[in-house]
């Protein structure tokens, strides 16, 4: 997921929000990749549930109920009754609202306020983050003699769309269908594809009305698994499967833009979209836990000027900003102001793999060897940030589960990233380039650099330009688009080399490759490789933890090892600012804020 106009999305739900801590200078100058390891693995709060034999049940209902009582105590601490007015500045004008559609952060962000899905995220009372029971209030879960898997849901009785319409298990199934369909052109299709008959629905052979999810009655749902998928009840979470009104939906191609047809069921309620200024939203009077929740507006403001976001936040005008101009990090690290989470998620450039020039992955690699990483997160992005030695980042749990070596430990290196091995990096890039037939870059076309409108991506993309420029002797001429250009460009294939950058959407190596198998719809390098679809297809052909995890490592080695389809640059930090007088706020490394259920202190 590139989740925003200056960061990576995808979403690690189970996992405890940053608290937070202030970084010192010289953790900001070097930190390991293992310290950052094993500060994300002992934040994880509920672990993946592993195949344990053939029949086992899980309701979440105590859980929810515990949570309900924190939540209810956090929100009577609200200072006032009525006029509490926040304002968050996350990103700029959204691609999309339509949860389905969505693949960025701050459009996930903002549906997470409005939709619910089976399962939903809240706040524990102690800052920590866990899925629990949402628009379900309790299911079971059963793994058959044949290895597949049936879920029954026991639907909310109090669950309502804002307009007051019972939501029922039919909205869901509809829901799932159209997120499948192939005329949905849904980039997040593949998040339910262990669902029994995705594969034919999304090739178009079947019809969407096979998938295996159905409403035995309006209070009942069943989804039928093909395995026992480790992170699934992570999905019935994640944004993409939420509910939607069919007859909002088919009512109108723009139903997102007009609050009478965006129709949520979640904690609050769209009131006005002025497109390039602001998202407002109030709370939903019919939503079941009305009355726990904080803000009585929360107001989106939707800026990509870095400046304008910083000057907004002193001002008072903004209660939250994730973004500032890269020159004032360090100040306001210092202060103790900007706050820097933990977050998994990869920066990394994109390589056109079907380009003339970029379909040699030798020249590929050159570029990426080439790359300074150390010079980057020290002198550029400034946020504490790790430098990718791979492409999944370092917190994603292996085989072994949370607390011990995480994937990017077993999956080792893929080129060293230390200062002393930079000119033994550059030597083997132009020898690489030599090799493709242009020595010292002699003859080698101008290619374009692609990234979206943003100061830190502006001051990386020039950075980039300066080292191929310096080591490979190539011209790189740089184009920066407005977001939701930009991301079509990318998505469609219309650049050479682009800025990219994935959010986990769960914590599994799952959520970061299988995004690049062939046809993907995330997969903006137009990448094919039989052998590359070969290991994804065993990982999820297997519940076995040891042989997913050799199937994902495989998949990696083809990817970065073999093909150098990417170029990571280095591992996310999430740095915000937060108005101190703002309590009750909590978030993920999956990079979701929730502000539902914030109180004045």
């Amino acid at each position: 997921r590139d989740r925003s106009p200056s960061r990576g999305l995808g979403d690690v739900y189970k996992r405890q929000p940053w608290k937070g801590r202030k970084i010192k200078e010289d953790v900001i100058m070097r930190k390991t990749k293992k310290i950052l390891s094993v500060a994300l693995a002992s934040t994880m709060v509920l672990s993946l549930a592993a195949c344990g034999g053939k029949s086992t049940t899980e309701t979440t209902q105590a859980a929810a109920e515990t949570t309900a009582a924190a939540e209810s105590s956090a929100a009577e601490t609200t200072a006032e009754a009525d006029g509490f007015n926040l304002a968050v500045c996350l990103a700029s004008e959204p691609q999309t609202m339509d949860p389905a559609l969505n693949s960025t952060v701050d459009g996930a962000i903002m549906t997470q306020h409005m939709f619910e899905g089976l399962a939903k995220y809240v706040n524990d009372g102690n800052g920590n983050a866990q899925i629990v029971s949402g628009q379900a209030e309790a299911w079971e879960k059963v793994v058959n003699d044949d290895g597949t898997v049936t879920y029954t849901y026991k639907m909310r009785p109090d669950a309502k769309w804002s307009d007051g319409q019972k939501v029922t298990a039919g909205d869901f199934e509809y829901s799932w269908k159209r997120l499948a369909n192939p005329e949905t052109a849904a980039d997040y299709c593949y998040m339910i594809d262990m669902v029994k008959g995705y594969d034919a629905v999304a090739d178009g052979s079947a019809d969407p009305s096979t998938l295996g999810i159905t409403a035995v009655d309006d209070q009942t749902l069943q989804i039928d698994l093909t395995y026992d998928c480790p992170y699934f009840e992570e999905i019935m979470a994640f944004p993409a499967t939420f509910p939607v009104r069919q007859d909002m939906v088919e009512s109108s191609d723009n139903w997102t833009f007009d609050p009478s047809t965006y129709i949520g069921n979640g904690p609050y309620k769209m009131t006005e979209w002025s497109h390039n200024a602001y998202i407002s939203m109030e709370k939903n009077e019919n939503y079941y836990d009305y009355e726990n929740l904080g803000p009585d507006t929360i107001k989106f403001t939707l800026l990509d000027d870095n400046n304008a976001m910083l000057k907004g936040y002193n001002n008072g005008e903004l209660d939250f900003i994730e973004n500032l101009p890269v020159d004032e990090i360090p100040t306001y690290l210092a202060s103790g102001e900007l706050e820097i989470g933990d977050y998994l998620g990869t920066y990394y450039v994109c390589f056109n793999t079907e380009d003339e020039v970029f379909s040699d992955p030798n020249i590929r690699k050159a570029f990426s060897l080439v790359i300074d990483r150390n010079y980057i997160v020290e002198n550029v992005s400034q946020a504490g940030e790790v430098p990718a030695d791979g492409y999944v980042p370092n917190g994603v749990n292996d085989a072994a589960g949370a607390g011990s070596d995480d994937f990017r430990t077993v999956g080792g290196s893929y080129y060293s990233i230390s200062d002393e091995d930079y000119e033994a990096n550059c030597e083997e890039a132009r020898q690489l380039l030599a090799d493709a037939g242009y020595p010292n870059g002699e003859g080698f076309p101008t290619v374009e650099y692609l990234y979206n409108t943003a100061d830190n991506h502006k001051k990386i993309g020039e950075a980039l330009q300066n080292m191929w420029q310096t080591e490979l002797g190539v011209t790189v001429n740089l184009n920066n688009q407005d977001w939701n250009v930009f991301l079509q460009n990318r998505k469609d294939g219309n650049f050479q080399i682009a800025r990219n950058g994935w959010i986990a959407d769960y914590n599994d190596p799952c959520s970061f490759l299988d995004m690049w198998y062939t046809d993907g719809g995330n997969n903006d390098a137009q990448y094919s490789n039989p052998d590359y679809d070969a290991a994804i297809d065993a990982a999820k052909a297997t519940s076995d933890p040891e042989e997913r995890m050799k199937a994902f490592h495989e998949a990696e080695d083809i990817l970065i090892g073999q093909d150098s389809v990417l170029a990571p640059i280095y591992f996310y930090t999430q740095p915000y600012m937060l108005n101190p007088d703002i309590d009750g706020m909590y978030y993920t490394p999956l990079g979701y804020f929730f502000f539902g259920y914030t109180s004045k202190k």
